[in-house]
């Protein structure tokens, strides 16, 4: 498994119409090859959003990186700040807390 995490700060647009635009691409994101999850952030209080994304492995995260969605996400105008860090995981102790069956 391999986990990416992006942060940003929305930019030109309020909670609301960010949270209209996500209930849109949910099934957009669905359809990413090697993607088990994603977690949409919402943090209004301090303007910082983002997702944590867990996939199959490195490579599926790579080509995910290399795609379209990846860019209109990094390069969309209403996101300032953003921050995208990718992570392996520590299989052993990420099964005993069930992160992974």
């Amino acid at each position: 498994m391999h986990v990416l995490i992006i942060n940003f700060n929305l930019d030109g647009i309020d909670h609301d119409q960010f949270s209209e635009a996500c209930d849109g691409l949910g099934e957009t994101f669905a359809g990413i090859p090697g993607l088990i999850a994603k977690v949409w952030l919402s943090d209004p209080e301090s303007n910082t959003y983002g997702g944590v994304y867990t996939f199959e492995d490195k490579a599926a995260f790579e080509a995910y990186k290399a795609g379209e969605i990846f860019a209109a996400v990094a390069g969309n105008p209403n996101f300032a700040n953003v921050t995208a860090r990718d992570f392996a995981i520590l299989e052993g102790p990420t099964r005993a807390t069930r992160g992974i069956s």
